[in-house]
């Protein structure tokens, strides 16, 4: 069965996170992904190492599925031989520091001269303006493009994510646009540029906090549990946030991730009520509606805590799913990693590494009928050096030993 981007040749200039979670989006769906290294490699092939002269697991779990060449883009005959990856290449990629591309010689008029077809997509921390050189981190990313400010509690300090909304959330959004760039070369003819800036994917992630930002100039939020609003949207702790209020509420034993996050409808009031052995109030006029809940959101959730701490987390799940009442619990990273059902959506993945051994991934959430993903593991650094730049490109063995002595490859 042929895969979906089979045939698509992909440059991959990219490393750390941002770049690498979109060219492995697109080595799962098909592509032939080429990660171009220097020499001494992607950095992270040596950060946060668990196994000493391994590759560590933050390169190995954002690396699948491509081919390895190292390149000294710096020399004469590197530039060369760039130059020819270029023209054989669908899509190239890169999330370098401003106009670093350029100062190598490979500005887009330069690339367009190499090959007219091609998509040349660019991950940069800002858009043009007064950010464009400040450097760009995951959580820089949140805190510039409105995450963090609205992530935590009321009266704590603004909060990162676990999610890495900022580098690999950058990524998904830069395969989307290689995707269409792709798909309108089919009727052009032409590439173009595709480019991405971490904050302004950031700020599309939080597009609901704009929208209450403008909802408070006529009034406070009822859906917040927060008593006193400012001119700007609170931190408001696990609240949804959104029509139908919700919280996390503690379960027994009462360890750090015993939690089931509920959500009150108004159909699951009365069902609710009755679990937690407070029948009553599913007819009192100070807690029928949902009009009536919303000025006592936080007492709210404390009866329901009062019923879920007596009892262990999936056993309170197992309850509220009784009744239809959207519910989830709290899964830790240890309870996502052993999870049965990840494993057999191919979620949480075992993958054979030649230095490593076996280790366990992520899977690829795009699931395409008629195009399967196979995770492999990622590839060692230069592994397919000789495949590329010999059987493709025509180096011989002699100028393959000569360019590494050099240092070029």
């Amino acid at each position: 069965m042929t895969k979906a981007l089979e045939g698509v040749r992909v440059l991959d200039m990219t490393h750390v996170q941002s770049g690498p979670s979109a060219t492995q989006l697109l080595a799962w769906l098909g592509a032939d992904v080429v990660k171009l290294e220097a020499p001494t490699g992607d950095i992270t092939r040596k950060q946060l190492r668990d196994i000493p002269d391994a590759d560590s697991l933050y390169f190995t779990m954002l690396n699948s599925n491509k081919r390895s060449i190292t390149l000294n883009t710096k020399s004469a005959r590197g530039k060369e031989i760039l130059t020819e990856l270029i023209r054989r290449s669908d899509v190239m990629v890169e999330n370098f520091g401003p106009g670093a591309v350029d100062r190598m010689g490979f500005t887009w008029d330069r690339i367009q001269e190499i090959n007219p077809r091609i998509i040349y997509a660019s991950i940069k921390g800002f858009g043009d303006g007064p950010y464009t050189n400040f450097k760009a981190y995951e959580v820089v990313a949140q805190a510039m493009g409105g995450s963090m400010a609205t992530t935590g509690f009321e009266d704590g300090p603004p909060t990162a994510t676990g999610a890495q909304i900022g580098d690999s959330g950058t990524g998904i959004h830069t395969v989307a646009g290689i995707l269409a760039a792709l798909f309108q070369r089919e009727s052009t003819g032409r590439g173009q540029r595709v480019n991405v800036a971490m904050q302004h994917a950031v700020l599309n992630l939080c597009r609901v906090k704009l929208r209450d930002q403008q909802r408070l100039t006529h009034g406070p939020l009822a859906e917040y549990p927060n008593e006193d609003f400012g001119d700007e949207v609170p931190r408001s702790g696990n609240a949804s946030g959104g029509g139908q209020p919700g919280w996390a509420v503690k379960c027994a034993p009462g360890g750090p991730n015993d939690y089931v996050y509920v959500i009150v409808q108004p159909v699951g009031w009365k069902p609710l009520t009755e679990l937690i052995g407070r029948p009553e109030l599913a007819e009192d006029a100070d807690w029928a509606t949902p009009e009536a809940r919303l000025p006592k959101l936080n007492k709210m959730f404390q009866l329901i805590e009062e019923w879920s701490s007596t009892l262990p987390k999936w056993e309170v799940l197992d309850k509220l799913n009784a009744h239809n009442i959207p519910c989830g619990p709290i899964l830790s990273t240890k309870e996502i990693i052993e999870d049965p059902s990840l494993v057999a959506n191919d979620m949480v993945v075992e993958v054979e590494h030649p230095q490593r051994g076996t280790y366990t991934t992520v899977g690829n959430p795009l699931k395409l009928s008629d195009s399967p993903t196979t995770i492999s593991g990622s590839p060692l650094l230069g592994e397919h050096n000789s495949d590329i730049y010999a059987d493709e490109l025509g180096l011989d063995k002699a100028e393959l030993a000569q360019l590494a002595e050099q240092g070029v490859i």
